[in-house]
């Protein structure tokens, strides 16, 4: 139950980011917040691993952390022209294709678990039909795309990383994704303001460097589709901080979705808690 505790606090951190990020973007271009971000938290890692990661780890850390860079550079460049709440509860669509990309490579997904994401879902389309500002542009298409890239990311944790160091994972997804925007941003970098470097340090401590080795940690411990599903609360807590700190309005639609993302994760998790109390000796 720990390791469900646990994803579910990273969650929350990364729904926080939406605003932090939209705010720092703003200001700073995409690629040198980014790789600011992944530096960062690449030398907070180096620092609590203690040693530089173990060769079977290279090339399943390598892989993910492709997908990793792809999912930051479209959700980053989609949040320019999409509101925070809205590119959270997009974002939160990757709880539809996770369970899609790990029945493509062969898993069986539990009926249970089916509902679960069915209910996460209209919760999903609930949180953003209620949002008027929520249309089919550009930003909504990068921003999905970023989605998928991080349904795949999920499946790659849970199929790949058992008996690996989350942290060792983690600083490999975190390196290959500072290569890539350090070589996309190199001509566009400039000092940062204090604002930036507020969005820097929380994107790369808190949502990188802390939240990538819980999760490679939790996620060795359940199937992509269960991790997915408790990470379906995202789009709940993004729009939560952006009411809160953007000033983006919540009306009785979105809050009905939000409740039934949250139903389902913990109707899902629940169920075979109260299961296996039935089953123990009194």
């Amino acid at each position: 139950m720990i390791y469900v505790l646990v994803l579910t606090a990273v969650t929350a951190v990364w729904g926080w980011t939406f605003v932090v990020i939209k705010d720092s973007i703003a200001q700073y271009p995409v690629a040198p917040f980014l790789a600011l971000r992944f530096a960062l938290a690449v030398l907070v890692l180096l620092v609590v691993g203690r040693r530089l990661p173990e060769r079977r780890s290279l090339r399943v850390g390598g892989v993910i952390g492709v997908a990793v860079a792809a999912g930051y550079a479209l959700q980053t460049y989609g949040l320019q022209s999409t509101a925070p709440g809205t590119a959270g509860l997009i974002t939160g669509l990757f709880v539809v294709f996770t369970p899609l990309i790990d029945r493509a490579f062969g898993t069986r997904v539990p009926r249970r678990t089916a509902l679960a994401v069915a209910v996460a879902l209209i919760g999903t389309a609930l949180l953003a039909g209620g949002n008027p500002s929520v249309g089919v542009g550009l930003g909504d298409l990068l921003v999905l795309g970023g989605a998928v890239c991080f349904a795949l990311q999920v499946v790659l944790l849970s199929r790949h990383s058992a008996g690996l160091r989350p942290v060792d994972l983690a600083l490999l997804q975190m390196a290959v994704s500072f290569v890539v925007f350090s070589a996309a941003g190199s001509a566009s970098f400039a000092p940062p303001t204090g604002e930036v470097w507020f969005g820097v340090v929380i994107t790369g401590v808190f949502a990188s460097a802390l939240a990538f080795p819980l999760q490679a940690w939790a996620q060795a411990r359940m199937s992509a589709t269960r991790a997915a599903l408790i990470m379906a609360m995202e789009p709940a807590w993004a729009l939560f901080f952006a009411v809160i700190l953007a000033g983006q309005r919540l009306d009785p639609v979105q809050a009905a979705g939000a409740v039934l993302v949250l139903a389902a994760v913990v109707g899902h998790e629940a169920v075979p808690q109260r299961a296996a109390a039935r089953r123990s000796p009194a």
